[in-house]
This record gives C-alpha cells, sequence and structure tokens, in this order.
C-alpha cells in the first residue's frame, strides 16, 4: 500500500492580474447597485477554482455566486456597467436554462472576461422528495445552507470577492483539503439520497487528487438503498459523463479499484435485468475488471527492462495517442462482461460489452468508445495465443500472413479508432488476466514483443496503412468488367497482393491480375454471384475465391 503524500495547500489564494482585475471590476459593480439603486447582494467565487487555486493549480473556469439576486439579472446589469463605465468588451451573456438531469438546478448567466469563463448563479438551498434527485424546493440560500448543498467540503470553499477572503462555511473543507480526505458537508446518506451521482463525484475526486474517502462515507455508498438509487434515478448520461473524466483522468486505475471496493460496479456499468436474463452467461466476477485495469495500468507504467516489460512502441503508443489509454482502461473495466453476448428485439447477436457502454453509460463514439471497445475485444480474442511460431503467421508467407492478421478491420481500423499496437496490447491483457502465474504471464508478454518486432523489421508498422497500389476502376478495366460490388473483393486481393510484393509497381500488380485472370485463378462470375446485392462484403470470405499466386 503507498503512503499518500499530504497535498501542498495555500493559506491564502494569489490571484493572477485578470483575476484580480475581474474582482476589483465585481466589487464595484455590486457597490454601484448598493448606491444607485439601492439593490444589496454580494459576490463570492464557489467550487473547483478556490480548491484548485488553494492547491496551487491554475483554472479558467469561474462560478460567481450571488447573495438574493439572480445570475441572469445580475449579469445583464455587470455587462451594461462594464460597458457604459468602463468601457470594457464582454462576450454576450448565454442564458443556460435549468435542466435537473444535468444537474442545473436554476438558470445559470454565461460569458467570458478578460480571458476567463464565468458562470453566474444565485446561493441557494434546496429541499429533495425520495424518490427523485430533483429538487422540490430551490430558493434563495445563505452562504452556509448553500455549502452544506454541495457534494464535497472541498468543493464547498468560497472566495469572498469583497474581502478577498477564503470562507469555509461547512468548517471542513479547508482541513479536509490539507489532509486528503474526501468527506460530505452533511451526513453521506443525506447527501447521496438527495442526489445519487455525488456518489460517483467523490470517486472521481478521490481518483483525481489522491484522496482518502472518509469512512462513513464508505458506508453510506455500499447501502443498498443508494445503490439502487444509482442505479435507478440518475439519467445515464451523468454516470457515463463522470466514468469518462475518470478514465481520461490521471489515475483511471485508482477510480477503477474505488468501484470495485465499493461495490458500485453493477449500478455504474448498469445493463438492464432484461437483458441479463437472456445473457448467454451471468457476468464474470467484478474482481476481473479490476485484475484487467491493474495489469494494464502495469504494462503502461513499467519502463524497467525485464521479462514484463512491454515493447517501448506499443507502451509509447497507447501513451501518445490522444483518447487511446482512457479507452483501454474503460475496455479493461468492462472485462467482467466479456464474451457475453444476447439477442436482441430483431434476434441480431450482441454484445454485453457494447450494451454496458451504449445503455449503461450512455457513451457514443466520442473517443471511440462505442465503436473502438468492440472492436478491442474482437480483436483480443482473433489475436488470443498469437505467436511468430503458428502457422497462420508464416503461410502464405511471414510478411503476407502477419500483414492480413494486422489488417483485420478489428485490429486496425481508424474509423473505429483501432490500431494495430492497441489491439496488441489490449489482447495481451486479456491473455494475461487468465495468466497462472509469473512465468507463463512472462512468457505471454514475450510473444506480444517477439511480435511487435517483427513488425517492424518488416515495415508493417507502416504497410496496414497502405492504401491500395490499383483502385477499383483500374481493376474493373483489367478485368475488362464493368464496376461492381466484386471490386472490393478484388481490391482485398490486391492488397495482399502489396503484401507479398512491397517493392512492386502498379504495372506490376495489373499484369499479375491480367495473367491471374487468363490462367483462370480469377473467377469473376464467382465473385459477383457471391457479392450480388452486398454493398460490403466480408473479405475474409470472397477476397481469395481462387488462390492467389505469389
Amino acid at each position: 500500500m503507498t503512503t499518500r503524500i499530504a497535498p501542498a495547500v495555500r493559506k491564502v489564494i494569489q490571484l493572477t492580474d485578470a483575476e484580480d482585475h475581474l474582482c476589483t471590476l465585481l466589487d464595484e459593480f455590486t457597490r454601484h447597485l448598493q448606491e444607485d439603486k439601492n439593490i444589496i447582494t454580494a459576490c463570492r467565487i464557489n467550487g473547483g477554482w478556490v480548491r484548485d487555486k488553494l492547491l496551487g493549480m491554475q483554472s479558467n473556469d469561474m462560478d460567481i455566486c450571488l447573495a438574493d439576486m439572480m445570475g441572469v439579472t445580475f449579469a445583464e446589469g455587470f455587462v451594461a456597467f462594464l460597458s457604459e463605465q468602463k468601457d470594457l468588451h464582454v462576450h454576450k451573456i448565454s442564458k443556460i436554462e435549468s435542466n435537473p438531469d444535468q444537474s442545473k438546478h436554476l438558470e445559470t448567466a454565461r460569458t467570458t472576461l478578460l480571458g476567463i469563463d464565468l458562470d453566474f448563479v444565485n446561493l441557494r438551498s434546496e429541499e429533495y422528495a425520495e424518490d427523485s434527485r430533483i429538487p422540490t424546493e430551490v430558493k434563495f440560500g445563505t452562504p452556509l445552507e448553500d455549502a452544506l448543498r454541495r457534494d464535497l467540503t472541498i468543493n464547498a470553499l468560497f472566495y469572498n470577492v469583497h474581502t478577498r477572503s477564503v470562507e469555509d462555511f461547512t468548517e471542513k473543507g479547508l482541513d479536509d483539503l490539507q489532509n486528503g480526505i474526501i468527506r460530505t458537508p452533511l451526513p453521506p446518506r443525506e447527501t447521496f439520497l438527495d442526489d445519487p451521482l455525488r456518489v460517483i463525484r467523490c470517486v472521481r475526486f478521490a481518483s483525481r487528487f489522491g484522496f482518502e474517502i472518509e469512512s462513513d462515507l464508505q458506508q453510506a455508498a455500499q447501502l443498498e438503498i443508494i445503490q439502487d438509487s444509482l442505479a435507478q434515478k440518475i439519467s445515464r448520461e451523468r454516470v457515463g459523463e463522470e466514468i469518462d473524466k475518470m478514465m481520461k483522468g490521471q489515475d483511471p486505475l485508482r477510480s477503477i479499484r474505488i468501484i470495485n471496493d465499493l461495490k458500485l460496479y453493477k449500478s455504474i456499468y448498469h445493463v438492464p435485468p432484461q437483458i441479463t436474463n437472456i445473457a448467454s452467461s451471468t457476468p464474470k466476477p467484478h474482481e476481473l475488471s479490476l485484475r484487467a485495469a491493474t495489469i494494464l495500468n502495469g504494462l503502461l507504467s513499467s519502463t524497467s527492462e525485464d521479462s514484463m516489460s512491454l515493447h517501448p512502441t506499443l507502451r509509447s503508443y497507447v501513451l501518445q495517442e490522444p483518447g487511446c489509454k482512457a479507452r483501454l482502461f474503460l475496455a479493461a473495466s468492462l472485462y467482467s462482461y466479456h464474451g457475453i453476448t444476447y439477442l436482441d428485439s430483431k434476434g441480431k447477436e450482441q454484445t454485453l460489452v457494447k450494451c454496458a457502454i451504449q445503455d449503461g453509460l450512455k457513451l457514443g463514439r466520442q473517443n471511440h468508445y462505442l465503436d473502438g471497445i468492440p472492436a478491442l475485444y474482437s480483436a483480443s480474442d482473433l489475436l488470443n495465443g498469437v505467436s511468430l511460431g503458428q502457422d497462420r503467421l508464416k503461410l502464405p508467407s511471414e510478411r503476407v500472413a502477419i500483414g492480413l492478421l494486422l489488417r483485420q478491420e478489428s485490429v486496425h481500423n481508424i474509423n473505429t479508432g483501432s490500431q494495430w499496437a492497441s489491439s496488441l496490447v489490449f489482447s495481451l491483457v486479456c491473455e494475461l488476466v487468465s495468466a497462472s502465474g509469473r512465468e507463463e504471464a512472462a512468457e505471454c508478454v514475450q510473444r506480444y514483443n517477439a511480435l511487435t518486432r517483427r513488425v517492424e523489421e518488416l515495415g508493417l508498422d507502416k504497410a496496414v496503412d497502405a492504401k491500395p497500389i490499383l483502385d477499383g476502376q483500374a481493376i474493373a478495366h483489367a478485368m475488362d468488367e464493368k464496376p461492381g460490388p466484386w471490386m472490393k473483393a478484388m481490391v482485398n486481393r490486391v492488397l495482399e497482393w502489396q503484401l507479398g510484393h512491397p517493392e512492386g509497381t502498379q504495372d506490376d500488380c495489373l499484369a499479375w491480375l491480367k495473367e491471374d485472370k487468363s490462367a483462370g485463378r480469377i473467377d469473376l462470375e464467382e465473385l459477383k454471384a457471391a457479392t450480388m446485392g452486398n454493398k460490403r462484403v466480408n473479405p475474409g470470405k470472397v477476397a481469395s475465391s481462387k488462390k492467389v499466386k505469389r
């Protein structure tokens, strides 16, 4: 167990020049309201900006909380004041309507000033019904009431722009920030029943900052009533947003570990009972998802030269390609659903992995979650046990066999974010989950490293992206046939020829095609019959209707 290093928390907030100027303008405007319009209000910056500044981090987003005044009204007056009396340009105000499903319980005014993104909203207190996370009553509140309704004490701190001081109305926020504690302002059971999404936010912030979750909060998060509420009362889009942030964060493994420790897996990676009841098997133990994520983290973190070290090419691709690391960790967290299928309403086979992404998390193709993760699992099935010693990587020639394997759509396809290196890494993770010991695991790692070295030696790391040396029109002309769906199979046939003839030219390829046709090795009638009515052709089935001569 690692020893947590206490965060370096500043006692005062050091403002940038722009932040200092903004606070001065806000203070001047509130005095203008009181003196000219007899309106009394006060401005406080709250939440993430205060927390991050105290931790010595920069933040470009400010939430301005107002006493006894609506955000839109204040913002409109503020912009007019700046334009008329300060000759200062401000971006147009946008009004964000209240949207409880997106945790927006009051309308918000949004604009940008001095390069800082600003949200204006009033201090408020909220009351909730037992069966909903949408407040039954929202009204003007005091700073204390506003602080107590927030998710965490470290997110309930205020910065008073008039006194230029930090205000801790819960009397716990500053200490918790200093000591690295995740705690709710009110008793956690009450906080979570009011808004179950806060359970997931606790996980995210604990992971983001490396903080420890307070024991009462851990116990409350595991209560059946809380977990049922999390599964049933929260929009799955909001759950997906939080998981996306965790996977893209600094320590996705810790997020997955906390989810496992708090027994939140089924509530977060939710698959409806009507699906699990007809699935081909029950999910694997959730601990295996944690094991997969732990293995992935170990492969990406280790830079030592030993038998468990990942080939540098594989490691660097995952760490450098935008979004790849997050996609692999989310895929690993879904390992419990690996290999489980069901028939949808149209009788088509679907996977629980895809269902959890699409329905449980409502994550689409952003970052290639919905299309890329199922492809990773398909690739892992295809690559399972791969070794340079296998016949499937020798015939008809090593370069062609390995090249064709890497060009499989699930293994390498830019349209789904699939890349041969990330597919190899994830397939290796899946094999290591079931490895019985270090010796077997080391042998597995070395197999994948050896394949990676051979891919680079053969120049296949670049060849997998090569475009066909002949396009469909050129092929149709060479075959003296009208263009049609059959050309897809022939394009794949050309690509296979290219793998075996890396120095070949267009003329060489055309000559080969014509020779194969005249020798009867290409049966166009068979190809056309096989592809009749098919706009998409499975290259594995018809690309080699006759053996390609090499």
